[in-house]
């Protein structure tokens, strides 16, 4: 199996390409080669494999063409400009999340028209719960109605449309997966208006101080960076006849506040840690925030075996012993 991640620099890009390398398969076939791609070069990885790395933008022209030359088996497109910079930079986000989307998509469809259909790969297209839009129910089902309120939403939300509208021609195999915000997040805090999620978990327990912009009062959706890379490997090998025309799903996490995650952080490590915890309200962060949602029923994905943390402490731990040696 020759295997393309598409955005292998980031986090979970960085954290799949280790899973895989360790496994040396995926399902029952083994792994022959790896390709890792991003704008800036991702790290190689001793493997008992092929493994290539390449930096380019996948959204300029001829790009999609280079990167599918030689017909990679599976390919995970993890590659997006996040949802603060997309709302900054409007052109970029839709230069990247949008276009870049599409023109993958395109040359797989050329290449499939031109093997009269024998070219037909499995396509994981990370989405995000950005794609849905309030007012929002208790609880939010894979039925819910997609009206973002993000520029980062709606990129996002028109990807889901072309993955089905691709597979259902036959053009590609696509599943989506609308992640949960990927929580704790390894490294330096990203443009990404969830960042302070992760970062009052992960700067305090280093021994730093974190910015908290929003009340302790806000809920989110949150999933482990190990989950995340689980999501990944279940969608790839899932069978897609299970999941039938609506190819993307919203993935299982944990719905908690903010209050609640500091109370999980204060009995996991302590008064002092939380301290470091610094409240600085931020705007333009709230206006975002206040527009995702914050709380699903995954029974679908459920179902269909996905699996995620059953409550927050377990998502700190997970972080303390992946990243912190425990």
């Amino acid at each position: 199996m020759h295997i393309l991640i598409i955005g292998a620099a980031g986090m979970v890009g960085r954290k799949l390409t280790n899973r895989l390398v360790a496994d040396a398969q995926l399902g029952e076939a083994p792994i022959t080669r790896l390709t890792l791609h991003d704008v800036i070069e991702p790290a190689r990885v001793e493997a008992s494999f092929t493994m290539e790395t390449r930096a380019s933008d996948f959204s300029a022209a001829g790009e999609a063409k280079r990167l599918l030359a030689d017909k990679p088996d599976l390919i995970f497109h993890l590659a997006a400009i996040v949802s603060g910079e997309a709302e900054d930079d409007f052109d970029k986000g839709y230069r990247i999340n949008l276009n870049g989307t599409w023109s993958l998509f395109e040359e797989i469809r050329a290449l499939n028209r031109a093997s009269a259909g024998a070219y037909k790969p499995r396509v994981v297209f990370t989405s995000s719960t950005g794609v849905f839009g309030g007012p929002y129910p208790p609880r939010i089902m894979d039925e819910f109605l997609q009206a973002p309120l993000t520029s980062y939403g709606t990129q996002k939300a028109i990807g889901e449309l072309l993955l089905a509208d691709y597979t259902r021609k036959g053009f590609f195999d696509g599943i989506g997966i609308r992640l949960p915000t990927i929580c704790v997040r390894p490294g330096k805090p990203n443009k990404a208006a969830s960042g302070f999620f992760s970062s009052i978990i992960r700067e305090p327990l280093a021994g730093l101080e974190a910015v908290l912009p929003v009340s302790e009062d806000v809920r989110h959706w949150h999933a482990s960076p190990r989950s995340a890379v689980a999501f990944l490997l279940h969608a790839a090998t899932i069978n897609g006849d299970a999941v039938g025309p609506r190819r993307t799903l919203s993935m299982p996490g944990v719905s908690c506040t903010v209050g609640e995650q500091i109370e999980a952080l204060r009995n996991i490590a302590g008064d002092a840690v939380v301290a470091r915890i610094r409240r600085e309200p931020d705007e333009k962060i709230i206006r975002i925030v206040d527009g995702w949602p914050r709380d699903f029923d995954a029974r679908r994905a459920l179902s269909l075996g996905f699996k995620a943390e059953s409550n927050f402490e377990d998502i700190i731990r997970i972080h303390i012993a992946d990243e912190l040696r425990g």
